[in-house]
């Protein structure tokens, strides 16, 4: 089973290996919490699987939401610690190239909106190899420069709005592309193969950049 509750809306998709069964999608962008369990559940009896039937439990690890990620561990976390499953975990931003089915550029450059003019955001090649790794990025016009030198970008996602308005580089393309669960499921296949599963105690969702929580002010 494949968790994503990093990107806009969250999804879950049950697969046999890197074949798609079935997915589901939270019709809201918000509310994650509550629907994913009752998705979850919805989802196995849709299908006829039993969860005693799962053989590991998939989440797209971040960058993304802060609490859209939490949400998301905590969930396939509990679901593999209830059912003694391994866990993987899966890059938010290679799940989103990976929703590139036919691409057009040499490199795929998703972006996820991190507020003001930043973006959490990566470079792959058509084989969903690591071009450039996960960073937190602030957009300025020479963005990606040296890059669009010799290759052209397809850049998407809900970050790539504001990048639009001030890269403008004849190799930049610009396009729109939906990720969701079922976009896991040949990377976390591949993994399972591997057996490249996260620790459960102490694996941990890729904020992109450190989490602050307010401080309360004591007063006296």
């Amino acid at each position: 089973m494949n968790i994503d509750t990093a990107v806009q809306s969250a999804s879950v998709c049950l697969a046999d290996d890197d074949k798609v069964l079935s997915t589901a999608i939270s019709p809201t962008e918000k509310e994650s919490a509550s629907w994913l369990h009752v998705a979850v559940q919805n989802l196995l009896q849709e299908t006829g699987v039993r969860p005693n039937q799962l053989n590991a439990i998939a989440v797209s690890a971040g960058p993304g939401s802060y609490t859209g990620l939490r949400v998301g561990m905590a969930a396939a976390k509990g679901l593999c610690y209830a059912l003694k499953l391994p866990l993987i975990t899966v890059n938010t931003l290679q799940m989103m190239a990976a929703a590139v089915k036919e691409p057009t550029a040499n490199l795929l450059c998703p972006m996820i909106d991190a507020r003001r003019m930043e973006v959490f955001t990566a470079l792959y090649n058509q084989s969903l190899q690591e071009v450039l790794p996960s960073t937190n990025l602030i957009l300025n016009e020479s963005s990606f420069a040296e890059w669009l030198q010799q290759n052209t970008i397809s850049f998407f996602g809900n970050g790539s709005t504001k990048a639009a308005t001030i890269i403008q580089h004849t190799n930049a393309l610009f396009i729109s592309v939906t990720a969701s669960a079922a976009d896991m499921v040949s990377l976390s296949a591949k993994k399972f193969l591997l057996h490249e599963f996260g620790d459960l105690a102490y694996t941990e969702p890729h904020y992109g950049k450190d989490f602050h929580s307010p401080i309360s002010k004591k007063f006296y």
